[in-house]
C-alpha cells in the first residue's frame, strides 16, 4: 500500500527541509509539496531534496500564487489519485502535526476506517504551546460545526487527515469550494454524508516554532457562512462522483 503526505506551503523555508527529512524517514511514505509561489524560496529547497531523495519520493507542484488551502489540497488529491496512491494525507508543514503520527492514522485505516482524523478533542488528544485565544476559537468553531451539522466528529476543523483513495474517488473534487480552513469541515461532512467510516485518532497539536500562521479573520468568516451552505445542500447529489 502506497502513502502520499500532501503538504501545502507558502513561505515555509524554515520548516520544509526538516519536514521532508521526517517523512522520508518513514518506511513507505512519499511527500508532495504544493507550493503557492513562495517568495522565500521554499520550492527551491524542495528541489534540492528531490536531488537528495529522488523525485519519485519527493514530489512538487508549483502554483502561481496564494490560491487557498483547499485548492492546494484538491490539486494534491488529484495528483495522488493520478499516481495511484492508496492513502493520501493532509498535514501542515510547520510540525504542528507530528510526522510520526502518519503511521497511527494509517493503522486506523488498516483496522477498517475509510478516513482517519488526527483529533485534538478525542480522549488522549490535546495541545502544546498553543495560545489560549486560538484554543478558544478552535473549540468554539468545533462546537458550532457539530451543532449545525450533527457530525459525530469531535474535531471537525482538524487538518491532519488520512483518506483512503476510495473516499476521494467517490467525491467530485471540482465541487469542493471552500478555500480556507473551512475546507476541512467540508471534506469531513461530505465523506460522512456519503456514508464512509471516519475514525478519530488522538494527537497532540503543537504550535509552530518557526514561520508565521496563515490564520486570519476572512478564514473564520468563510467557515461560519460555509457551514450554513453545506447544510442547505443535497450532499449525495451535489458531491457524488458517481451521480
Amino acid at each position: 500500500m502506497s502513502n502520499l503526505a500532501i503538504v501545502p506551503t507558502y513561505n515555509e523555508k524554515e520548516n520544509i527541509v526538516a519536514m521532508i527529512d521526517a517523512v522520508m524517514a518513514l518506511d513507505g511514505y512519499d511527500i508532495l509539496v504544493v507550493d503557492d509561489g513562495s517568495p522565500d524560496g521554499t520550492a527551491a529547497l524542495v528541489k534540492d531534496q528531490q536531488v537528495k531523495y529522488g523525485s519519485d519520493r519527493v514530489h512538487l507542484l508549483e502554483r502561481s500564487g496564494k490560491l487557498g488551502l483547499g485548492s492546494a489540497y484538491i490539486a494534491g488529491f488529484k495528483y495522488g489519485l493520478e499516481h495511484d496512491y492508496d492513502y493520501l494525507y493532509e498535514m501542515d508543514a510547520d510540525f504542528s502535526h507530528d510526522p510520526k503520527d502518519l503511521l497511527r492514522l494509517r493503522a486506523a485505516c488498516d483496522a477498517g476506517a475509510d478516513m482517519t482524523v488526527g483529533s485534538r478533542y478525542t480522549k488522549g488528544g490535546g495541545f502544546v504551546d498553543w495560545p489560549r485565544d486560538r484554543i478558544f476559537i478552535s473549540k468554539g468553531g468545533s462546537l458550532y460545526v457539530r451543532t449545525l451539522t450533527f457530525m459525530p466528529i469531535k474535531d471537525p476543523t482538524a487538518g491532519f487527515i488520512c483518506y483512503s483513495a476510495k473516499v476521494l474517488r467517490a467525491i467530485d473534487l471540482d465541487k469542493v469550494g471552500l478555500k480556507g480552513y473551512a475546507f476541512q469541515i467540508e471534506m469531513k461532512y461530505v465523506a460522512y454524508k456519503l456514508g464512509f467510516k471516519i475514525k478519530e485518532v488522538p494527537i497532540i497539536f503543537k504550535d509552530r516554532e518557526l514561520g508565521t500562521s496563515k490564520m486570519n479573520t476572512s478564514i473564520i468568516k468563510e467557515a461560519i457562512s460555509g457551514v450554513i451552505k453545506l447544510r442547505c445542500r443535497n450532499i449525495k447529489k451535489y458531491y457524488s462522483s458517481t451521480k
